[in-house]
């Protein structure tokens, strides 16, 4: 199992930040992931927030590296910058363009074209693990499987060691891209991205940025509880512990929980799996 993290924007966020691996610390993730800002200062803080959770777990730590708005050259400095503070894991994919994921991609003048170009030069660049995304509902830019599943491949033959799906709600969606991908002699294993409902309007917002589909049976029971927010954050947390379940008794290798920076869902889903015989051996028991 494994976090994602994003860097803060100030103080308060810093705090938040903090508290959330101090709690998530104890259920020995791992690895732990920070997301990636492309531009100048959200760059340092991605930074500074490496460093942070470097300092502060004794998982591994993961940066993130997107081709968005930099060049070659500035891509080599960041790959550069995260060997200096000892990151030997990046998460490289392409990103989305500014103007969102279904947005036309507008490459850097003097950057790279896509991820498995990424995957490259961060490979050439020194001894790496390089990750790298997959789409079990499809990338919203094309929503072509097939399509994704031949780019999934094509990854694995530039150096890529292992994938991490975007958020997701249906179990078979993955188990298709599982097959797909397979069928094509590609092994990555295939880390499944848990996001847990525990706002309504929030992963709304997620799925529609994302391109993840939301199945009817979820969007009926989130919406039954709509009014209710507790009621929302418990029907959520019941739908991620059900998916993590199915997930694992299916093969799934690991999963890979957005946080977004708080620690009390991932906690209770993870204590709750932990209750399914199969599942304390493949989680441990958090000690």
């Amino acid at each position: 199992m494994s976090f994602e993290f994003f860097p803060p924007k100030d103080d308060a966020g810093q705090t938040q930040l903090l508290d959330a691996i101090t709690a998530l610390e104890p259920l020995r993730p791992d690895f732990i992931s920070v997301t990636y800002g492309a531009n100048g200062s959200s760059r340092a803080r991605t930074l500074a927030a490496t460093r942070l959770v470097q300092e502060r777990t004794t998982a591994i730590t993961m940066g993130h590296l997107t081709c968005v708005s930099q060049s070659t050259e500035e891509l080599r400095a960041a790959i550069a910058a995260y060997a200096e503070a000892g990151v030997r894991h990046v998460l490289a994919v392409r990103g989305d363009p500014p103007g969102g994921p279904t947005a036309p991609w507008q490459r850097h003048p003097d950057g790279l074209d896509n991820a498995t170009q990424l995957v490259e030069l961060v490979k050439a660049s020194g001894d790496f693990c390089v990750g790298v995304g997959a789409f079990p509902d499809g990338h919203p830019e094309h929503f072509d499987v097939d399509l994704d599943a031949r780019i999934l491949a094509a990854k694995e033959q530039a150096g890529a060691e292992f994938a991490i799906t975007q958020l997701f709600f249906d179990a078979d969606a993955y188990f298709r891209l599982v097959d797909r991908v397979r069928a094509l002699g590609c092994t990555l294993p295939i880390v499944a991205g848990i996001m847990p409902v525990t706002n309504l309007g929030q992963i709304e917002r997620f799925a529609t940025l994302s391109g993840a589909d939301l199945p009817a049976p979820v969007v009926t029971r989130l919406h039954a509880v709509a009014d209710d927010p507790s009621a929302v954050r418990a029907v959520g947390l019941e739908i991620a512990t059900q998916l993590s379940d199915r997930l694992l008794a299916g093969g799934a290798p690991g999963l890979h929980f957005y946080t977004q920076n708080r620690s009390k869902a991932t906690a209770e889903i993870l204590a709750r799996l932990r209750e399914i015989p199969p599942h304390l051996d493949q989680l441990g028991d958090g000690s």
